[in-house]
């Protein structure tokens, strides 16, 4: 890992064509400004992790009865009138 000091409008270069650029810094918040070729992804590390924790979770086999116990009452309708028995 490389770790750099950049300050307002400096920038970092990685391979030919990404540039990442520091626009301003504000307390404990840094924004940057990205560039790359459409190719490329550029996503926020919280958002890649949500994604596989997803898709791991989708992975997972459950049998039917597993998943309507967690559905709960979701499922339940409301009591009406006509089912109550006195």
């Amino acid at each position: 890992m490389l770790i750099l000091q950049r300050r307002a409008g400096e920038s970092v270069v990685i391979g030919e064509d990404i540039t990442v650029s520091v626009v301003s810094i504000d307390g404990v918040r840094v924004r940057l400004a990205i560039s790359a070729p459409e190719n490329i992804s550029i996503l926020r590390s919280e958002l890649v992790t949500a994604a596989t924790a997803n898709r791991d979770s989708a992975m997972e086999e459950a049998a039917p009865d597993e998943l309507l116990g967690l559905l709960g009452d979701v499922l339940k309708k409301p009591d009406t009138p006509s089912d109550k028995k006195e």
